[in-house]
């Protein structure tokens, strides 16, 4: 059978600045956000009425009256109304393998164009009854009289039903947080307190670098008065992260991962267009990088795997089927969900035990070189709105490649669940 696959072109993303919680975009929520984000999109590449063949737009924290909130954002966007959306979430790797849905859709010929999207809030966060209380409420609207309402209401109550719930910030399978994960894995990984500072810093050293070179220019809309990612520090110093106290383990004396080198709660949205080069070229837009290829996997975090060490066995996977090296990368962007995260990864990548018994490799996979690493900085500066992150990466990346004028990069992100999502952008 001949292989019809396309091309699939990352032709230019667009995000607003990420913020702290509670702050610049406390009461705008995702659909804000991602009106505004896809509303930019349309006006950068002029896409007004545009029909394009899919919208894939995800968040992890929403209320329930967000169930269609992709299709929402589409209809207060600019594009055609008959322009279709879909509703996604894979935790911090929501807006990556929504790019990787509208990929493949543009390299089967389904479609012909389309918008990889995310937003987050954790301000603008769900809070809900408890059980006893929403069984309670619905025993009222059920209830045909008022004297049958009153008893619904008042029968076996208790002031305890009034307590709320809260979204989970705890796997369920183990009752530990992400940031409790991280650390049994910098611990089992030797990663020091230090080198998880180093990254920290330079990450933001690198990020205020870029934006004192207009990297961002196109890929940045100013939102809520906010220009610039408000975690940014560029004023940081390794003495000032060092003063900081443990923000997880707190008790043995040992806890290396802190609020310094460690994501912050942001909110944020990102949004990244993708086409066919007849696509593109009919409506005369360039294409940055072409998206190559994709790889998620799991870990067993259950029975004691590291929860974040998922993108090691995604990554050489994606390595095998494309016949590359791990060298064989000029810029790597590694989500940095915690320093200390993106540490295990490189050094299990570099163990001939882990590659050999966890990944059944013959030679361990490698160093990479550090000045390919989140060249411009990432999610310790950047911010981590959940779903938003994975379209800055895209955007991020195929910008570099753009500049470069050739060259190829790899996108790694660790997700809660114990799950990664990773891909490649090429320019030829």
């Amino acid at each position: 059978m001949e292989n019809t696959q396309k091309r699939v072109g990352v032709i230019g993303g667009i995000r607003i600045p990420f913020c702290r919680n509670n702050t610049a975009y406390a009461d705008v929520g995702n659909f804000g956000m991602s009106v505004k984000v896809l509303g930019a999109l349309v006006e950068r590449f002029g896409l007004h009425g545009e029909e394009l063949g899919e919208v894939a737009l995800g968040a992890v924290i929403k209320h329930a009256s967000d169930w269609n909130l992709a299709r929402e954002a589409v209809l207060s966007s600019g594009l055609a109304p008959t322009t279709p959306g879909i509703t996604t979430a894979r935790a911090c790797g929501t807006s990556l393998d929504n790019t990787i849905i509208v990929a493949n859709k543009i390299a089967t010929g389904q479609i012909e164009a389309g918008i990889a999207a995310g937003s987050d809030t954790t301000s603008d966060v769900p809070i809900v009854y408890s059980p006893r209380l929403r069984k309670r409420m619905l025993a009222i609207n059920r209830a045909k009289g008022w004297q049958d309402k009153l008893a619904a209401a008042t029968r076996g109550f208790s002031f305890g039903e009034l307590k709320p719930s809260f979204p989970g910030v705890a796997e369920p399978r183990t009752g530990m947080s992400m940031g409790d994960h991280c650390e049994k894995m910098a611990r089992e990984w030797q990663i020091s307190r230090e080198a998880q500072d180093l990254l920290a810093l330079g990450s933001h050293h690198k990020l205020a670098a870029a934006y004192d070179a207009n990297f961002f220019e196109d890929l940045l809309v100013p939102f809520r008065g906010l220009k610039r990612d408000g975690f940014l520090r560029p004023d940081s110093t390794l003495e000032k992260l060092a003063s900081l106290k443990p923000a997880f383990d707190k008790r043995s004396g040992k806890g290396t991962l802190t609020a310094g080198n460690s994501t912050g709660l942001s909110d944020g949205a990102a949004a990244v267009l993708l086409g066919s080069d007849e696509w593109a070229a009919k409506r005369g837009l360039k294409v940055q990088a072409y998206f190559r290829d994709a790889e998620v996997a799991a870990v067993d975090f259950v029975h004691g795997e590291g929860l974040l060490m998922a993108p090691t066995i995604a990554v050489p996977r994606l390595l095998k089927r494309n016949g590359l090296t791990l060298q064989d990368f000029d810029f790597y962007e590694i989500h940095e969900a915690f320093a200390a995260q993106v540490l295990c990864t490189l050094r299990a990548w570099e163990s001939a035990d882990y590659c050999k018994q966890r990944l059944g490799l013959d030679a361990p996979l490698g160093s990479i070189d550090p000045g390919k690493l989140n060249v411009h900085g990432s999610s310790l500066a950047v911010g981590h709105p959940f779903a938003a992150t994975g379209a800055r990466l895209v955007a991020t990346l195929a910008r570099l490649l753009e500049q470069k004028g050739s060259g190829r990069g790899l996108i790694s992100i660790c997700t809660a669940g114990g799950m990664g999502v990773t891909a490649i952008l090429e320019r030829p």
